[in-house]
């Protein structure tokens, strides 16, 4: 199945055909296939999952035109509009677009002249050319621009494939601010696009720094010990590499004007273009300098964020929220969620010890103690250690449940301020059974429930599963519910309305999994969750006390979903909580 980068690719390629065949005029069609290309490299769920649901023109960006071709695409495996667009064009084309300054043109000109026809080894014979000095006589080119291109495809052919998690850009972009903040010239700096918005993947990674003297800032930024090479250098602007051909780039405003580039560069193209269209209609303009009145000079500049939303009668949006998906209309209206932050957190209740129970899938690294001990560092009344199940297929249920009694009896033993609940992961299996006897139950104080296996069912056997294995009274929480694997696995097919009202009826959790190649529940599903009335767990699924830290990006996707403090089950004091079970 098409992952979110093979479809993006997609719709790149077809505005980019648009543009070689010199249909520029039409330039509000490329536009809209760029704008579905971005909502779709950056969505956090998977796009077949949308489709499933049958949601796909909820998704800005996507209008019905593009939803009706993708729909073909998902259901034949290809789309006839996007292959008569891209007629006549070489495969190769789209292949050179993907190296670091080559336009749809260029690659087309380059993919003629030099006679690479086929996508394969397109950037390996291109790196030849350049490296005989085959490019530097063609026409628009040089041996300038010959240089470039060899250095290019030397970096792409080492550029990792994936999107970085966001724990990786953001400590990149943590340890670049750090940098820049030691210049005497700079005032302020921050993480700008998906990663300010803290989207699950990243591409390049965007900073924005307030500083007097641009030429200043820029010179210390391009002074950083980490980057491999210097990429470009403007009056307000410039770009790196770091290690692994990750590329940073930098843009620089005066303390006067932050507010205004933090605003433009942070929100997503819906969110701004959504921004510019309600300026227009009180006959104002806006840009990353700032607001100023149409057909008038002067410019008002802002130096937060803060102002420059007040000054369009709007609250202040946080910048998860800013994907052009009704945040405008709720600032406007003065009803935007009061979000759920890190510190309402009052305990974890997802994560396994080195407590060695046999089980069936990964065993945890830190003891039962060093977990404890984390959770009162970090502030928690509770926690709940949810190792797996023991194997089935080795054990006896006897077996399994006096070792579900030792693990209990263990705990007991550990002395902390922090209490620490008896739970297990329990495998959902395919028929939605569970793999522990009734008799072991007793021995929790609750249980969390997942899919770990026979991933390909149904979208309905796949959700009577989930609903029988949930059904068990010492379950109450449905662990990584859409079993995605962010770069590797999409999610499963589920009834997610039959789901929600299962969970409203029952008293049953759904889990947002802070592991950063999870965060799952994906934060569009966290949304309709919210409006259907759904409690949710943000737990960190740790199996290191260290991992524990990771509770940050699961409040991160449930701030994206729209979600508040009341939302989420486990912000609730000990003894609430306590009662809630």
């Amino acid at each position: 199945m098409l992952t979110n980068t093979e479809i993006s690719q997609i719709l790149r390629s077809v505005a980019a055909a648009y543009k070689i065949h010199g249909e520029d005029k039409n330039r509000f069609r490329i536009a809209a296939y760029e704008r579905a290309a971005d909502s779709v490299e950056h969505a956090s769920s998977e796009l077949k999952d949308v489709w499933d649901e049958g949601k796909l023109v909820d998704i800005a960006g996507i209008g019905p035109s593009i939803a009706e071709h993708l729909d073909e695409l998902f259901k034949t495996g290809k789309s006839d509009h996007f292959e008569k667009v891209k007629d006549g064009i070489y495969p190769s084309v789209f292949e050179l677009m993907k190296i670091n300054g080559i336009g749809p043109r260029s690659a087309n000109q380059l993919a003629r002249d030099l006679g690479i026809k086929s996508a394969e080894d397109a950037v390996g014979r291109l790196k030849k050319a350049a490296k005989e000095g085959k490019i530097a006589g063609l026409e628009n080119f040089g041996r300038e621009s010959e240089q470039a291109i060899l250095i290019a495809t030397r970096e792409y052919e080492e550029k990792p494939e994936d999107r970085m998690f966001i724990n990786k850009a953001q400590m990149l972009a943590d340890e670049l601010i750090v940098w820049m903040r030691k210049s005497r010239v700079v005032k302020n700096a921050d993480a700008l696009g998906s990663l300010r918005r803290k989207s699950p993947t990243v591409g390049d990674i965007d900073i924005a720094v307030a500083a007097s003297d641009p030429e200043g800032a820029i010179e210390h930024f391009t002074k950083y010990s980490k980057k491999s090479r210097v990429l470009e250098r403007g009056d307000r602007t410039a770009s790196i590499l770091l290690a692994g051909n990750i590329q940073v780039d930098l843009m620089v405003e005066r303390p006067e004007s932050y507010g205004a580039l933090l605003q433009h560069f942070t929100g997503s193209k819906h969110h701004n273009i959504a921004l510019r269209e309600l300026a227009l209609k009180i006959g104002l303009s806006l840009s990353d300098y700032g607001i100023k009145k149409l057909g008038k000079a002067k410019i008002y500049e802002f130096e937060t964020e803060e102002k420059l939303y007040s000054a369009l009668g709007m609250d202040w949006i946080p910048p998860e929220l800013r994907e052009g998906a009704g945040e405008l209309e709720a600032a406007l209206q003065g009803t935007l969620p009061k979000l759920v932050e890190v510190s309402d957190m009052k305990g974890d209740l997802h994560m396994h010890s080195s407590f060695d129970i046999e089980t069936s899938h990964d065993l945890g690294q830190s003891t039962i103690k060093e977990h404890a001990e984390k959770a009162k560092s970090l502030g928690y009344e509770y926690i709940s250690l949810s190792e797996h199940n023991p194997s089935k297929s080795s054990h006896t249920k006897s077996e399994i449940t006096t070792l579900i009694r030792a693990k209990r009896d263990e705990i007991a033993k550990v002395k902390s301020s922090v209490k620490i609940f008896n739970s297990l992961e329990i495998d959902i299996l395919p028929d939605g059974g569970l793999p522990i006897a009734d008799g072991a139950f007793e021995y929790l104080d609750f249980a969390i429930c997942s899919i770990h296996s026979s991933f390909s069912q149904s979208k309905k056997e796949m959700t009577e599963r989930v609903i029988r294995g949930l059904s068990h009274p010492k379950v109450k929480i449905f662990g990584h519910p859409t079993t995605r694997i962010l770069n590797k696995r999409e999610g499963i097919e589920l009834d997610w309305e039959r789901i929600f009202s299962f969970c409203t009826k029952n008293n049953k959790w759904l889990e947002i999994n802070s592991s950063t190649s999870r965060l799952d529940l994906p934060d569009f599903l966290v949304r309709e969750a919210v409006k259907a009335g759904v409690k949710l767990v943000v737990n960190t699924d740790s199996h290191h006390a260290q991992e524990m830290d990771n509770m940050r990006w699961g409040v991160a996707v449930a701030r994206r979903g729209w979600a508040e403090k009341a939302d989420i089950v486990n912000t609730l004091p000990m003894a609430q909580f306590e009662n809630l079970l």
